[in-house]
């Protein structure tokens, strides 16, 4: 006997669904389904691999299932995932992958998304879990890491990164990049508010008075460049640095005009116009701000939206 598709045998058999406390990056999930793994249960890996109309979340999102009915991630807004990890448990159960779909062309009448759209969702039975651990691996190097996920295989793979998550002829290769590292230069409220609301955003946040951090920690394409300081000598050397880096946002504190002047002592320095020309100045995505808590929302929005724009 089957139901919206499912063996009502098979599901009675299965454990009850629960959502483990765990994060929603990538490497959160990828490691909740590692460490299942070698805990000596079954897992699955549900991606979502097409859109139809709207959706809440983008290609390439993830839900980890483990064979003990926990489950972590999203590839919706939160309407179909346990729906996603019931059909994962049935998955592992049969020993083979799948696809389900949701929404707009989908058997289950009764799941609706709230868009409106459809989805598809490719369910893998996880046979080694090599790749994810070298995704994993290359993401705490704070690397760029691609994934190859072949349906008629039902194989994972270590791939080249590809520019943005999508099908690959019968493929569908998805892309992981590392968390958004904030680097703090300077003192005070503005700072620590910086700080705080950049580490309520789940990114990494350090805090430096000076460019001694940052040539032991080099800087890199994922990395934001915030200088808070109100003294144009205090910023130089840090300022200095973070232009002759890949880092993707570099923002310095301060008026239009003490801006001009800052231009002026790099141009002087050396530095081109078009390096100039990436520093947010005055820095945030709205202003002025005359408060501490103001500039915080004004600066993480503004390092957001170009994280964003510069992921692809």
């Amino acid at each position: 006997m089957k139901g919206n598709g499912m063996d009502v045998a098979i599901v009675k058999s299965l454990p009850d669904l629960t959502r483990a406390p765990v994060g929603d990056t990538p490497a959160d999930i990828l490691s909740f389904a590692v460490g299942a793994w070698h805990q000596g249960k079954r897992v699955a890996l549900a991606t979502l691999v097409d859109i139809r109309g709207g959706a809440a979340r983008a290609l390439g999102a993830h839900v980890a299932i483990s064979g003990d009915g926990r489950f972590c991630g999203y590839v919706s807004g939160g309407c179909v995932e346990a729906a996603v990890a019931a059909e994962a448990l049935q998955a592992m159960e049969e020993g083979r992958d799948r696809i389900a779909h949701f929404g707009d062309g989908s058997p289950f009448f009764d799941i609706v998304l709230p868009c409106g759209g459809g989805i598809s969702v490719a369910i893998h039975v996880v046979r080694d879990v090599a790749p994810l651990e070298a995704v994993l691996g290359r993401l705490e190097a704070r690397e760029a890491a691609g994934l190859r996920y072949c349906h008629e295989r039902q194989s994972l793979a270590i791939a080249e990164v590809p520019s943005r998550p999508g099908p690959q002829g019968a493929d569908f290769l998805t892309v992981y990049r590392p968390l958004t590292r904030v680097v703090i230069s300077g003192r005070g409220a503005e700072a620590e508010a910086v700080a705080r609301m950049a580490a309520a955003s789940g990114w990494v946040v350090e805090r430096t008075d000076d460019a001694r951090f940052t040539k032991s920690v080099p800087l890199d394409g994922f990395t934001a460049c915030v200088l808070l300081h109100h003294d144009l000598d205090a910023e130089q050397g840090m300022l200095d640095i973070a232009l002759r880096s890949p880092s993707f946002y570099i923002g310095a504190l301060g008026s239009t005009r003490t801006h001009r002047r800052r231009e002026e002592m790099l141009w002087a320095a050396g530095h081109s116009k078009a390096d100039i020309a990436r520093i947010k100045a005055p820095i945030g995505m709205f202003g002025p701000t005359r408060d501490a808590q103001s500039l915080a929302i004004s600066v993480v929005a503004d390092i957001a939206a170009c994280r964003l724009a510069t992921s692809g």
